[in-house]
């Protein structure tokens, strides 16, 4: 265990500090009698938990193996239950993701939200500290905690602040959730009872039997497809983007969609590695379908953020499709669009919620033209316009370039049934940028540029889009290590062997 657990050597609980002190701080807010004081003190809460974050990555060892920055205490000690914290390369940079957006979250909510703003803020910092709570639980009943903890804020979130159809869209995300998440208890408790506690590391160690693993993908996927959200279980995710407020959908794309890919790099490829190998035809196949039927989706539609919410379909079927490739190359560029999509999609998001204050409408027509009109706006839609195609020079194109040799490498058929994929994101974001910035119809009673605060909540996002397009290092320097030895657990298996299952395993799906 001293080799793959390495404890926090820091004066103070970094993990459990950025994980509470907004669960707490949230907890004061009722406390606040002042909208505008909730406001100003939740922005306050996440930009010192930004800031605390820190450090986690200017002292993380990339040569170190295991886990880094432990934090470990009895919980229920009868059961085998313990408070166990940790992160490594796979962990770190959604940590660093989730603490980024948390100031994000609150600007972009200033002036959107009217009604019940101290409830509101409420809910961003508690879905702030039980997301990094997800990603750094090391206690698999303690991830499950945080899993599905996360529910009831961003139920609350669609419910109370959404659109005219919030009911709707917050009934099926949950329902999908708990669906889903009704088998990863079940797969978490037989994984339990096999080791003897709760702990991962030490279920990491077990010698589990092909029958098992087979059965344990399968219950593990059950859930973590849903967050993705995988081809056909994603229909929860426009019906969610779509009513939730500006704040909600910037969480949902850029944060909660790569718990589901997290969850499959983490459980799935890591405990059940014989069950990855020989169901990965099956993955690949629905990520291509996921690929294909987002694209086209994205490309039929008039309402803006419904476009954005299927293109993430698309986009985490690329994610998809890189891990189940079972290369490193591919799972690189999974890491990565999980990263980029985060920082695109976000950003997309956040433009659409901007426009909807001074349109009052996500419809195309009512908001054609206005980019021409403001140009700082214009700027960024064409800046993250350009990183969700996979435009070379930013960041997208890395992962999504990754992923497609990682493709190509498995079976050149897998990459030319992706490559149209990549193909549709142009064609449907240039109509989205063509639309909203170059059509005549500009309404200037609508046109106001972008004020101060939505510059600052969209600027760290166009700087990193930037840097990791020309400068990925930062990035596969963390992660590649923890890859490394995730892929090292997979049996050695040919690409042309797992091409030819898939092929076999498709044939007789349609036949």
């Amino acid at each position: 265990m001293e080799s793959i657990l390495h404890l926090n050597t820091m004066s103070i609980s970094v993990l459990s500090t950025i994980i509470f002190l907004p669960i707490g701080g949230a907890l004061l807010l009722p406390l606040i009698s002042d909208d505008r004081a909730a406001k100003l003190y939740s922005l306050l809460l996440t930009v010192v938990v930004m800031i605390l974050s820190v450090p986690l990555y200017t002292r993380f060892d990339p040569g170190l193996s295991g886990f880094q920055f432990v934090e470990q205490r009895t919980w229920v000690e009868s059961v085998g239950l313990s408070y166990l914290l940790g992160i490594d390369g796979i962990s770190l940079p959604m940590i660093l993701l989730t603490t980024l957006f948390g100031p994000i979250v609150v600007l972009c909510s200033w002036s959107y939200i009217t009604k019940r703003v101290r409830a509101f803020m409420a809910c961003l910092l508690l879905t702030q500290g039980i997301m990094v709570g997800v990603f750094a639980a090391l206690d698999v009943m303690l991830f499950y905690f945080f899993f599905e903890s996360l529910l009831v804020p961003m139920f609350l979130m669609i419910a109370v602040w959404g659109g005219p159809r919030r009911i709707y869209a917050a009934v099926k995300f949950v329902l999908y959730t708990l669906a889903g998440s009704i088998f990863l208890l079940l797969a978490l408790i037989a994984l339990s009872l096999k080791a003897h506690t709760f702990s991962y590391p030490v279920i990491m160690m077990l010698n589990l039997t092909p029958q098992f693993q087979f059965w344990l993908f399968l219950a593990l996927l059950a859930a973590f497809a849903v967050k993705v959200p995988m081809f056909p279980v994603h229909t929860w995710l426009p019906a969610a983007h779509v009513e939730a407020p500006t704040a909600g959908s910037v969480i949902l794309a850029s944060i909660l969609l790569k718990m589901g890919t997290y969850g499959l790099l983490r459980f799935n490829l890591a405990l059940a590695p014989l069950a990855s190998v020989d169901l990965a035809p099956i993955m690949v196949f629905f990520s291509i379908v996921a690929i294909l039927y987002g694209g086209f989706l994205s490309l039929a539609q008039t309402d803006i953020k419904k476009l954005i919410a299927y293109s993430s379909v698309a986009h985490m079927g690329f994610a998809t499709l890189g891990i189940f490739t079972l290369t490193l190359q591919g799972n690189q560029g999974a890491m990565l669009q999980m990263v980029n999509h985060g920082l695109t999609t976000g950003g997309l998001f956040l433009l659409a919620g901007m426009l909807y204050e001074r349109s009052h409408s996500r419809e195309l027509d009512v908001n054609a033209g206005l980019g021409r009109l403001m140009p700082a706006f214009g700027f960024f839609l064409g800046l993250f316009s350009l990183s969700s195609l996979a435009f070379p020079g930013t960041a997208s194109f890395v992962g999504e370039f990754l992923i497609l040799v990682g493709a190509f490498n498995l079976d050149w058929r897998v990459g030319a049934w992706a490559i149209p994929g990549a193909l549709l994101a142009a064609a449907y974001m240039f109509r989205l940028f063509l639309r909203l910035t170059w059509d005549a119809k500009g309404n200037k009673s609508l046109a106001r540029d972008l004020n101060f605060r939505e510059w600052l909540s969209l600027a760290p996002l166009a700087i990193l889009v930037m840097v990791f397009g020309f400068y990925p290092k930062p990035l596969l320097q963390i992660m590649d290590p923890a890859l490394d030895r995730l892929i090292a657990r997979l049996p050695i298996v040919e690409g042309s062997q797992i091409a030819a299952h898939m092929q076999t395993m498709v044939h007789s799906i349609f036949n």
